[in-house]
């Protein structure tokens, strides 16, 4: 048998590896926004020149403004397409080919043609 204490080295070796890679790749991460910013921003726009903390500053306010603060799913994201399984369910077939097609027509694919030797019926 194993011994137990193996697993949670392995375990917290793994987690230490794992935060060290996330702090490196936002370093770098944030590097390269100070870069492209430097590079970019004062010549054209003729702003400021920034440093690295306020390219990491930068870097969090558009995780907030644009991201949200939920984490990587995007909150309940999951309930979403759980109530779009159920509500198709719940469509007969002909209310499931009205939507399919009104989906294409929305999509710029237009109406489908109907099968050969078959009329297509008025909406």
């Amino acid at each position: 048998m194993k011994s137990p204490i193996g697993w949670v080295t392995r375990g917290v070796a793994k987690a230490v590896a794992i935060a060290v890679a996330v702090v490196v790749f936002i370093a770098v991460f944030s590097w390269a926004v100070m870069q492209l910013w430097n590079y970019l921003v004062p010549p054209v726009f003729h702003g400021p020149v920034i440093g690295y903390g306020q390219a990491l500053a930068l870097l969090v306010l558009c995780r907030i403004l644009f991201g949200g603060l939920r984490g990587y799913r995007g909150g309940h994201g999951h309930w979403r397409g759980h109530r779009w399984r159920e509500r198709w369910a719940s469509l007969s077939p002909e209310e499931r080919e009205r939507l399919r097609e009104r989906f294409l027509e929305r999509c710029g694919r237009g109406p489908q043609a109907p099968p050969p030797g078959e009329e297509r019926a008025p909406p």
